[in-house]
């Protein structure tokens, strides 16, 4: 795995898949081990994927300052990124939480992205709030499946603030448009790949100044490309919609019958749409 060195000195692996012009891919989680991203569904047949294990995940090395886990501080590992790779402009693309990281670079170098690709974001850098009804308008639509009633119980005591960490577990399969032995793996792999401290230093106060984010979006002449998934719980068709709205000309894609892993639920589908998009 290819290593560079950020800023302040950190060493960041990233992992190369295919050939081609290359894609910088950042992870969302936040701040989760890129390995769940794989290959994107094959989107490496197409494209060159560079994906970055963020600081203090997967292989890349913890910082000396925890501070610097702080999202907008992680700018400057993007830009080291691209300056390593020796890209005059890239193509970006950010898949959930990862989103608000990509927002954040579009924004302060607006010159250097080709093409931004935003991947069931998160909207968290720019303001965007999904409500109860967001989340329980694309719930409904999973009714007739066998783990509906207890997964739905569980979303009612988490809308009303009464969760408990069995209950944010057992909403797993809304995030997933196929709650198959695939998307069992792949959620029960998140434990060993996230680290909740180091998620919680990622957004606090000053990591998103949402009124910036926004003004500078207006601005942004890249093409733009949000995909959500139809059933996704956690990037809501009608929150990332909102998201959208915020670009000059962004172009909205609801894949149908995906999740929060759009690339996992249609691979085809999903790479032939970022294909297309990036080329």
């Amino acid at each position: 795995m290819p290593i560079f060195s950020a800023p302040d000195g950190t060493a960041l692996a990233y992992r190369l898949y295919g050939k081609g012009d290359p894609v910088i891919c950042l992870p969302g989680g936040p701040m989760r081990d890129s390995a769940y991203l794989g290959e994107l569904g094959g989107l490496s047949a197409r494209r060159r994927l560079a994906v970055l294990d963020l600081r203090g995940t997967g292989r890349s090395a913890a910082p000396r300052d925890t501070a610097s886990y702080r999202c907008d501080r992680q700018v400057d590992d993007v830009e080291a990124l691209r300056r390593h790779l020796g890209l005059d402009r890239m193509d970006l693309l950010a898949h959930s939480a990862g989103a608000n990281l990509a927002v954040l670079y579009a924004a302060r170098h607006p010159e250097r992205v080709g093409r931004l690709a935003l991947i069931t974001p998160s909207t968290r850098a720019v303001g965007i709030e999904a409500t109860g009804e967001d989340r329980w308008e694309v719930a409904r639509r999973r009714e007739g499946e066998p783990w509906f009633p207890a997964a739905s119980a569980a979303l009612a005591a988490i809308t009303d603030g009464r969760a408990t960490k069995d209950d944010w577990a057992a909403v797993a399969p809304f995030f997933y448009g196929r709650w198959d032995a695939v998307a069992q793996a792949h959620q029960a792999a998140e434990e060993g790949q996230r680290d909740d401290e180091v998620a919680r230093a990622s957004t606090a106060g000053g990591a998103f100044d949402p009124d910036a984010a926004r003004a500078a979006l207006a601005a942004f002449g890249a093409p733009v490309l949000l995909l959500a998934g139809e059933v996704d719980l956690g990037a809501a068709p009608r929150v990332v919609a909102k998201f959208a709205a915020l670009f000059p000309g962004a172009r909205l894609v609801v894949q149908p019958g995906a999740g929060h892993y759009p690339w996992l639920d249609d691979a085809d589908r999903f790479t032939a749409t970022v294909a297309a998009f990036l080329d």
